[in-house]
């Protein structure tokens, strides 16, 4: 059968802790995991508003807090939900398979 296109493997489930964010780069995408309970997110690392790290960011609820001027997102859409930030950041839709955290990446 034919597999579903572009899920990567990017990291052990083990490697992302509830409630901390991990950076993964694949092929010169900078990408941030998120995991709340069983559920992992993926986004871009980058926050839309400043160059900071949201992997560096505090989670509260399905959000994330952008640890230089504390915009946030939405972790399951990525919608800016408080200011500075008010462009939203890119979403990939993330899951887990036998303890691996699969990212499914935009078709090129």
């Amino acid at each position: 059968h034919m597999a579903e296109t572009n899920w990567t493997s990017v990291a052990a489930l083990e490697d992302c802790w509830d409630g901390a964010g991990l950076a993964v780069n694949l092929d010169g995408l900078d990408l941030a995991l998120f995991r709340i309970g069983d559920d992992v997110f993926a986004t871009d690392n980058l926050c839309s508003h400043g160059s900071a790290r949201l992997c560096d960011g505090f989670i509260e609820g399905h959000e994330i807090e952008c640890p230089l001027h504390q915009g946030r997102f939405d972790l399951r859409s990525g919608a800016a939900t408080c200011a500075p930030a008010t462009e939203p950041i890119r979403v990939y839709p993330a899951r887990v398979v036998q303890g691996r955290v699969e990212v499914q990446l935009p078709e090129v």
